[in-house]
């Protein structure tokens, strides 16, 4: 197969396109780093499943609002995990994700009603997968497949049941088990206590910045879903919020801990993978 591949050494990443993955990976270091992999641990919000899938239903019920509360409610969404963690008065993340609706809803000058937040609610326990996700998650079958996600265990057993791939994973953990969220270290510390590996035999995948960061820091081998492609930088500031999200959200964070790869489908990993056999 061939695509483009970025492997991270300790210089900045070096694009290398149209190259045959079981070239690419040639140095001692990478094979080595590979063989070791026996288990691979996806993110769930962007990653395997898209948020933006919300947009649709946000139109209908919000009209031309509907793109702004997409954008604004996953930001605020995501900020709240933040403060909460920072305060540490945890909540789980169904609670978080109702107060940044209705924080959105305000701000956007609608009323967030019951009823109007039930329905943008439920979305969340329905979001769509990436397209290419079971495909994916079908050519990793031979190693221990996970979920680590901020969601807590009521919206991810609902989401990977009505997506039909809860089959696909040896455990869906939620960070509720350590009442923190992403970034904190406690959080991916549980992968290794539930799926019996050490965190030198994990590849942790997720296509957000800062839990890239988080997952490197604590010592897993990291890809990174590169789905934006780097958003670059604008020329004038006339975005809208779709734009003004993918710019935050869509590259890599200055944190100082970069991804061990960067590939832009979930079904680029299996070739990258597969140049060792599953342990």
């Amino acid at each position: 197969m061939w695509f483009a591949l970025w492997l991270v050494y300790p210089n900045p990443p070096i694009p290398v396109a149209n190259a045959d993955l079981g070239r690419l990976i040639t140095s001692d270091d990478a094979r080595e780093r590979l063989m070791s992999i026996r288990a691979l641990v996806f993110d769930a919000y962007g990653t395997l499943y898209d948020v933006q899938s919300v947009r649709n239903l946000a139109t209908e019920l919000c009209g031309d609002q509907g793109e702004l509360i997409t954008q604004l409610w996953r930001l605020k969404q995501l900020e709240y995990t933040w403060l909460r963690s920072l305060m540490r008065r945890y909540e789980d993340f169904w609670s978080v994700t109702r107060a940044a609706l209705e924080f959105t809803l305000t701000s956007a000058g609608i009323v967030p009603a019951p009823a109007l937040c039930d329905r943008l609610m439920n979305k969340y326990l329905h979001l769509d997968l990436h397209e290419e996700a079971e495909q994916a998650l079908e050519s990793l079958s031979d190693y221990k497949l996970a979920i680590l996600s901020n969601g807590s265990p009521n919206i991810l057993d609902a989401l990977v049941k009505s997506s039909g791939v809860a089959g696909r994973f040896a455990d869906v953990i939620s960070v509720d088990r350590a009442k923190r969220f992403k970034p904190d270290p406690e959080c991916y510390a549980l992968v290794e206590r539930a799926l019996g590996v050490v965190k030198e035999e994990v590849m942790f995948v997720s296509s957000n910045g800062f839990d890239i960061a988080g997952a490197k820091s604590y010592g897993f081998k990291v890809a990174w879903i590169e789905r934006g492609g780097g958003a670059p930088p604008r020329r004038d500031s006339a975005i809208g919020p779709a734009e003004f999200f993918r710019l935050i959200r869509g590259r890599a964070e200055q944190l100082g801990y970069e991804p061990d790869y960067r590939v832009t489908r979930l079904t680029d990993l299996a070739p990258l993978v597969g140049a060792a056999p599953a342990s």
